[in-house]
């Protein structure tokens, strides 16, 4: 094979994971002397996907996600590279519970729960989320057997056998399941949180085992301005160079950013997508408003080094590629992939989305006349409410609303709960939101404005078996169609971290890739 001709790579999709597939395959292509075409496609009039950031008269509304779990570092590292560190802040100062929303009240989230499982007793003992019944039935959890099989299990299947139906459904649902826009008697553990089975496969007690994690647990981490983190990424190390040339100095994250559990960045997250489309104007082709509807096989001549893979577009044009990444959503890769191996489409097609919708209300701080000294609540999925949680956004972070002022977002929808089936208006939407605000934290008040944003197949749902099912996509895209990759929020995990993280691993399979050592 002629390494000198330029290789082109097309990237379907240019949400954040797109984007950051495309930021490090530049990286690697210089680190390797590789000549690289890159081509970004996304069907949309602007970049980024969910990540969507929003500016009115001082207050900054994320439309998509509103932040990262800090110990997730692979956006911090990119964030970092890019030279945004000083854009990297945390939570309030103070602010660090929250409540769940049951039988019109709001009960704090006892302190101790981890990912659903009590680890201080008092709390536990004391609070009025569960019955007696409900707490001598998660005790009971000290002396049941563990479970024989390793096999995946539903997240609701697991904690209902440990801990019973009252905890699963009145504090570790709405806690959990809340993160996907699922049900929890349909996700699967292994996919979701695998820690659990984990704890009980070693510790045989939930209760036991994340006790013991809470005692270990080490201090908060830092975020250091100048140490260069490790992105989670799950990909195997290739054989190329992983080297890149020496990042942008990194800048100095502010002082929340250094203690806190959760970070954003203070103009928004969708300064990311902005400086990452900066970066990738001056060596990739970025075309909007245009869809890809079939990735298929080139034909190949006998003995030359022909070009892997013809890209077509919808409107009929085609574009060559040595290696295709597709960054969007499962229904969508299935589409493009079907022409040339329908079983690598139907297991994506098999993987649900729900479609959720975010309110956002802003108001004036003397007219609202409540206390909003928390981030939010959940609600339970029994509660049968529109709306699935509130985070009080400007309580939580300080940069989102200017003083004297207060901005919430709702969110509405959940898997079997899809919020446009009835085809609601945004004035009824509105309405139907206020009421259920007034109900829960008496606020009757009028918003100074209001925003609706509307998600349609967003959030896709990790059933059972999940990890199973993206492993065998992946072994048939090698065998059948070697050097076409995909990666996103359907696959192996739904937060921005995780997307970049998917974005960087199918870099590393494209470089080796275009170096033949894949």
């Amino acid at each position: 094979m002629d390494n000198q001709r330029t290789k082109q790579v097309v990237i379907a999709g240019g949400g954040i994971t797109g984007l950051s597939a495309a930021y490090y395959i530049e990286q690697f292509c210089r680190a390797n002397d590789v000549a690289a075409e890159l081509i970004i496609v996304e069907k949309n009039d602007r970049f980024g996907g969910h990540v969507h950031t929003g500016k009115r008269d001082g207050f900054v509304i994320e439309r998509g996600p509103d932040s990262f779990l800090a110990r997730k570092t692979s956006i911090i590292e990119l964030m970092q590279e890019l030279g945004m560190g000083e854009e990297l802040v945390g939570t309030r100062p103070g602010v660090s519970h929250s409540y769940i929303a049951y039988r019109n009240k709001l009960h704090p989230i006892p302190d101790g729960f981890m990912l659903g499982v009590p680890t201080k007793w008092k709390p536990f003992v004391t609070t009025r989320l569960l019955s007696l019944r409900g707490k001598v039935r998660a005790a009971a959890d000290l002396v049941l057997p563990r479970r024989s099989s390793r096999e995946d299990e539903s997240l609701g299947q697991l904690l209902r056998r440990r801990l019973g139906d009252e905890v699963l459904e009145q504090i570790a649902e709405p806690l959990l399941a809340g993160i996907y826009a699922g049900n929890a008697d349909g996700l699967s553990v292994q996919a979701t949180f695998p820690m659990l089975q984990e704890t009980e496969q070693k510790h045989r007690s939930l209760i036991v085992g994340m006790l013991g994690v809470r005692k270990s647990r080490a201090p908060k981490q830092t975020v250091k301005p100048t140490a260069q983190t490790t992105t989670e990424s799950t990909s195997q190390p290739t054989t190329i160079s992983a080297t890149r040339p020496a990042p942008k100095p990194a800048s100095k994250p502010s002082g929340t950013a250094t203690r806190s559990m959760f970070l954003s960045a203070r103009g928004g997250l969708e300064g990311v997508v902005t400086q990452l489309e900066q970066t990738l104007s001056s060596t990739a082709h970025l075309i909007r408003n245009t869809a890809i509807s079939r990735v298929s096989k080139a034909e190949q001549e006998q003995g030359k080094d022909t070009i892997r893979y013809t890209v077509q577009f919808n409107n009929g044009t085609t574009l060559a590629a040595d290696a295709v990444v597709v960054a969007t959503p499962a229904y969508a890769a299935a589409d493009m992939l079907a022409h040339e191996h329908e079983a690598i489409a139907e297991h994506l097609r098999a993987i649900p989305y729900a479609s959720v919708m975010n309110v956002v209300l802003a108001y004036s701080e003397q007219d609202v006349g409540v206390s909003l000294n928390a981030s939010g609540f959940v609600v339970p999925r029994k509660e049968e409410r529109k709306i699935t949680a509130c985070t009080w956004t400007s309580s939580k972070w300080e940069h989102t609303a200017p003083k004297g002022h207060i901005l919430l977002r709702a969110y509405v929808g959940k898997y079997g709960r899809d919020p446009m089936s009835h085809q609601l208006t945004d004035e009824e939407i509105i309405a139907e939101v206020r009421r259920e605000l007034q109900d829960t934290i008496g606020i009757s008040a009028e918003p100074v404005f209001t925003e609706i944003n509307r998600l349609p197949l967003s959030m896709p749902q990790y059933q059972v078996g999940h990890l199973k099912r993206i492993a065998e996509v992946e072994k048939l895209l090698e065998d059948v169609m070697p050097g076409v990759y995909v990666g996103g929020g359907g696959y192996r995990g739904i937060g921005v971290p995780d997307c970049i993280s998917q974005g960087k691993a199918m870099a590393e399979k494209v470089i080796g890739t275009l170096l033949g050592t894949r």
